[in-house]
């Protein structure tokens, strides 16, 4: 069961947003607040799966939000429910962390989807934002990251795009043909090159560099 907090200010939205979620065998809304600074809090309390986030919140808006959930080495997934499509807020938001991102435009599906991929560590835009915001936050921080890629070795893209598929260190060994501590020393390597804490944050920088596919359905 994938478990669900909502937070969104507007009453009559998160009642649509538990009818919809409640449609759905393998979700369970375990919360929801519209104030921004009680989310962290019932956050660390509950510890949904997956947070469906409003970036406009009285108190603290989304990104303070995913900040302090950054910060505090959160494992809830993030997905953003806005009705702000540009890509300064895509980009600001995938930057702080956010896993997915969905316009409330957007058919409801397109939510299900969302924290569904998100609950297995997949990185989730719906159209019409998905592709052109990934072109876009990848070649913004191409230049930042271009000389740490070059210093990968073939064996290291390998490993950090299993990483990326969410693959654990046994199946990814398992997938080359290499044991599970190789796979581990290739894992630190690419943390120490990418100055990456996590295998979030590596996931985060695969993404960001095109090794993940931009098709929303992948």
């Amino acid at each position: 069961m994938i478990t669900v907090f909502l937070a969104e200010d507007h009453a009559v939205v998160r009642q649509g947003l538990r009818e919809l979620l409640s449609q759905e065998q393998d979700l369970s809304v375990v919360g929801e607040t519209g104030d921004g600074l009680e989310v962290v809090p019932r956050v660390r309390e509950l510890e949904p799966r997956v947070l469906v986030l409003d970036l406009m919140l009285p108190g603290l808006d989304g990104y303070g939000i995913l900040r302090r959930l950054t910060d505090s080495s959160s494992t809830t997934e993030v997905v953003v429910l806005s009705m702000y499509g540009d890509p300064p807020h895509v980009h600001r938001a995938l930057d702080h962390g956010a896993r997915g991102y969905v316009l409330k435009e957007a058919p409801g599906e397109e939510l299900v989807r969302a924290i569904r991929g998100a609950a297995e560590g997949r990185r989730y835009l719906a159209p019409p934002i998905s592709v052109r915001a990934v072109r876009e936050h990848g070649s913004r921080v191409s230049g930042a990251r271009g000389e740490a890629s070059a210093d990968l070795t073939p064996r290291e893209r390998e490993v950090l795009h299993l990483v990326a598929e969410g693959l654990t260190a046994g199946e990814i060994g398992d997938r080359l043909g290499i044991s599970s501590r190789t796979v581990e020393t290739h894992r630190r390597h690419l943390r120490e090159k990418l100055g990456a804490r996590s295998s979030t944050e590596l996931v985060r920088y695969a993404f960001e560099r095109g090794l993940l596919p931009v098709d929303p359905s992948s």
